[in-house]
């Protein structure tokens, strides 16, 4: 008797000007221990050597084929491009950015826990950012859990064992089920999708380094979501909507609480910082849209507590507005 071939697994680079790192990102999948593989680049009308460097890859493997944008499209939106090319034969779908890789064993050991769990719908594992091991939550004994729990980890503490897309592995069914698999509207959309598919199903871990992050270049979209706080307005927003569904009225009430006395001890010390009215427009009205107007008030009482926090704790003030300055220089 044939024995039955191992399920395929689509791997998927969106990318736009990454000449400097798409090497690298496709050797790692070229590494992987896993064999049966497809792997498409999406290629956002780059303008330096990208193309040419994912042709010739596409010319030397079968497996690797190119989809070239004829117009440039925002990284939420190639990213769904992207997942449109999955294959209809595939059983998972595993994203690498293009200044990501991955470790050998990266699709073995997620995929084996996958075939192992069929309840399974994402699967998460510990991922390497520079010396630093990221995503790390989840107690080492658990590998399957009910989808709930990363959820209410990351609502109720704000520990992240999503990841980023590099991070997961996605049944591609689920993927396949929705025209739009991120909301193109959301910055977070990665996040927000973990929270909607982890509604019906269980969250599976490695835990194992199986991917590593290329650290964020000076002007790159993440650097300047990093630069105007957009952290704040997503885990914010991600309280707002999901904490309904994953957590008590008493849990959300006192969460939101908290998140609102951080947020605005962020914006506080943003006064010392010398924000434009792009910044402040763009928290009011994130804020507004939450059913949170921003209260200038609050933002000035912060703002007059960070001479206190400065005495209290010299070294982390200090190290704080360093940073703000230098992302404002």
């Amino acid at each position: 008797m044939a024995s039955t071939p191992p399920p395929l697994v689509s791997v998927l680079t969106p990318v736009y000007n990454g000449e400097a790192t798409l090497r690298e990102c496709i050797e790692s999948v070229l590494a992987q221990t896993y064999r049966h593989w497809d792997y498409t680049i999406v290629n956002n009308a780059s303008t330096d050597r990208t193309l040419d460097i994912a042709r010739e890859y596409a010319a030397r493997d079968r497996r690797i084929r190119v989809h070239d944008n004829e117009t440039f499209a925002r990284v939420i939106a190639n990213h769904n491009i992207a997942f449109r090319q999955v294959s209809p034969d595939s059983k998972y779908c595993k994203v690498v950015a293009a200044d990501d890789w991955l470790f050998p064993e990266c699709l073995e050991k997620m995929v084996g826990l996958a075939e192992a769990n069929p309840t399974v719908g994402i699967v998460g594992a510990y991922g390497l950012r520079g010396t630093r091991v990221e995503w790390t939550g989840l107690p080492y004994s658990s590998s399957v859990v009910p989808g709930r729990e990363p959820c209410r980890l990351r609502l109720l503490s704000g520990r992240d064992v999503f990841g980023a897309p590099t991070s997961v592995l996605y049944r591609a069914d689920i993927v396949r089920s929705r025209e739009a698999f991120f909301n193109e509207s959301n910055l977070h959309a990665d996040s927000e999708a973990c929270f909607q598919v982890l509604q019906h199903c269980d969250f599976g871990f490695v835990h194992q380094v199986l991917t590593c992050r290329g650290e964020e270049l000076e002007g790159s979209l993440g650097a300047l979501a990093g630069n105007l706080g957009f952290h704040w307005t997503g885990a914010f927003a991600e309280l707002v909507t999901y904490g309904p569904r994953y957590l008590t009225e008493d849990e959300l009430n006192r969460r939101i609480r908290v998140q609102l006395r951080r947020y605005y001890q962020y914006l506080g010390r943003q006064l010392y910082a010398g924000r434009n009215a792009q910044f402040w427009t763009l928290h009011r009205e994130k804020l507004r849209a939450l059913g949170f107007p921003l209260s200038r008030v609050r933002v000035a009482f912060h703002a007059a507590l960070c001479p206190v926090e400065l005495l209290l704790e010299p070294k982390w003030m200090v190290q704080k507005i360093g940073r703000m300055l230098r992302g404002r220089a």
